[in-house]
């Protein structure tokens, strides 16, 4: 399912970019429940609005240069592309979006391939229900998130972490 919704007035923490707009997000995950799951979060905010739904790693590159996203949660395990790839992709299309991944898969090594191709967060799925909203917002105010599951030994040290999460304001990778 994808829909176009047009750009509205309502400012989110700190969003800069779209500082006048609502923050247009896509949603990419192959398993429909969970991708239902995303979006109602996602309503929890006003601020947020799920512009498009889609399955697999060659529609969410093909969605994301086609709308242009603020904000794309993507799905590591996808079909026709993985989200490694298919995030490699978007990051060349669209630059500017900012990229969460959502994902099972918690391997230190994973997430570390997905922050290294530029992406701002790193979910663990079986976290989202606690970690979905907070991730979104540290990544819009320009800060990297990524789930408590997942500790590298480069990772933030839990002084500097907020509410037990660790987000940076860097624009580097963590670890780095």
């Amino acid at each position: 399912m994808c829909r176009y919704v047009p750009d509205l007035f309502c400012p989110l923490w700190n969003w800069s970019p779209l500082a006048t707009s609502r923050i247009r997000v896509l949603v990419v995950d192959d398993f429909e429940p969970f991708r239902s799951f995303v979006c109602s979060e996602l309503k929890k905010k006003a601020e947020l609005e799920v512009i498009c739904e889609v399955a697999d790693g060659l529609a969410a590159v093909q969605k994301a240069e086609e709308l242009k996203p603020d904000l794309i949660l993507l799905d590591v395990s996808l079909p026709s592309l993985n989200g490694i790839e298919a995030g490699r992709q978007i990051r060349q299309l669209t630059p500017n979006a900012r990229i969460v991944f959502l994902s099972q898969e918690s391997s230190e090594d994973v997430v570390q391939e997905a922050l290294s191709l530029g992406a701002r967060g790193y979910v663990i799925k079986t976290q989202a229900g606690s970690e979905l909203l907070p991730a979104v917002e540290a990544v819009l105010q320009g800060k990297k998130f990524v789930s408590k599951g997942v500790r590298s030994h480069d990772a933030a040290p839990a002084a500097e972490l907020s509410h037990g999460l660790e987000a940076q304001h860097s624009d580097e990778p963590l670890g780095s």
